[in-house]
Order: structure tokens, then sequence, then C-alpha cells
């Protein structure tokens, strides 16, 4: 972990509510792709957790969604303003396990993280399989992203106005190596069954205080005992999830 004050570059719409920002400064404690920063704003007591979307040498992208007095806040920055960032919390997700077949799964702002991921597997010579989940047409970002990237994508969305009408668990392909997937809990636990003995990395979502495993608020009950998703996570391995099948 490392504190800094970062500088916004950018700062700009994507959908009616979910908005994407690139930060300048120093990125030497990311070290994989899934990690999350916490963003100290002026007026607020408490850091706002927010998913890394990718990084380089010189600058975070970060995609967030307007959800509350904070993130509102958020949109109103501009290039040149600066944040007082936490970087490189959490574990990350790991591009080794991919396989020869790794499948990217999205959900809504569960969708960044792995744009970072994909390219990092598509630099190591993989082909990812993405899904990206979606109510509307409407709410669709980062598709044609991932495109440009190099990776197979499919787009569902829940009313069928584009891609593939109904969940991302209708758009699976057969002989899944490994699974990566970040968004909303119930379709992690629908992912989960769906894809049966297929080993995977879930990235999970909780309410976090600190950020780092201090305040033990965002702990969660796997088969290896509690565990806290700041801290430990939030990726875990799907085996040691408890989930029932």
């Amino acid at each position: 972990m490392k504190q800094g004050i970062y500088t916004i570059t950018a700062n700009e719409a994507l959908t009616k509510d979910v908005w994407r920002m690139v930060l300048a400064g120093d990125t030497s404690a990311m070290t994989a792709p899934g990690q999350f920063v916490e963003i100290a704003l002026p007026g607020f007591y408490l850091r706002r957790p927010i998913s890394v979307c990718d990084y380089d040498e010189a600058s975070i992208t970060i995609i967030y969604k307007v959800i509350g007095q904070g993130t509102d806040a958020m949109t109103k920055l501009v290039p040149g303003d600066t944040l007082d960032l936490l970087t490189g919390l959490g574990n990350g997700f790991d591009p080794s396990k991919a396989g020869e077949a790794p499948m990217l799964v999205g959900g809504g702002v569960g969708v960044p993280p792995l744009y970072g991921l994909a390219r990092k597997l598509i630099e190591a010579g993989k082909k990812p399989f993405v899904i990206l989940g979606f109510n509307k047409a409407e709410e669709i970002f980062y598709a044609e992203a991932f495109k440009e990237l190099g990776a197979e994508v499919t787009v569902t969305t829940v009313d069928g106005s584009v891609g593939i009408k109904g969940f991302v668990t209708h758009a699976l392909p057969e002989n899944i190596s490994f699974v990566y997937t970040c968004g909303p809990l119930p379709m992690l636990k629908a992912l989960y069954k769906a894809t049966g003995d297929v080993s995977g990395e879930y990235s999970l979502e909780e309410r976090m205080g600190c950020g780092f495993g201090a305040c033990m608020g965002c702990s969660i009950m796997t088969k290896e005992g509690a565990k806290r998703v700041c801290k430990d996570g939030p990726i875990f391995q799907k085996e040691v999830l408890e989930w029932q099948i």
C-alpha cells in the first residue's frame, strides 16, 4: 500500500451514471490487475474504494458509478484537480492461472478490473473470451475497448436490446479453462453454479471502512475461515468460497 497525491488528467462520462477518470502519479504500488484504490474526497470522512481499470508507469485509470454523494462529487472534478489516494490495495487477479481458454465475465461496474486483466492476458499470448452483462443498451460501456485489445467479446442485456438477451450465464462457451469474474453477488453465484467444476477467481464487493484490513468491516466466511475482502481479497479462489452448487 502506498499513499500519494494524484493529478486528474481526464474525467468523463461513459454512460448516464458511469464515469472514467485518469489520474497521473506514482503507480509503483500496483502489482496486479484487479487491485483497487481508496480515494479521499474533500468534505467526506471515509475514503471511497474504487477498482482499478488499468494502469501504466505514470497513471491509473478508474471507472466509477454515481451511486451517492461521494461519487457524485467526483463528477465535478476537472483536469488539474488533485486527489489523495491509497494505491496497491487488494491481491489482484493471477494471470498465470488462465490456461488455454480463459473466460472473463463482468457485470455492470464489475467490468472495469477485467480490462487490465484482459490486456495482461493478451500480452502473454492468450485469447480471452469476454462476456459483459448489462441491463440495457444505454448502460453498456467498454465493450469496444475490450475488442480493440483483441479479445473475443459477447454482450448480454437483460432486456435484449443489444447482444444476447438474458444474463451472462446464457452466453457461456464450451471448454473453459479458467474463470475470472467481477460483478454483483447474484451474478457471481449464478456463474459459480453454471461453470461446475471449472476453477476461477471471483472478485467480491463488500462495504469497506478502511480498505487495508484494520476495521474488519468487510469480513466474509470462507472454507478457510473468516477473510477480509479488502486485505485477503477482493479476489478469492472459487474453491474457498462457501457457496452451494
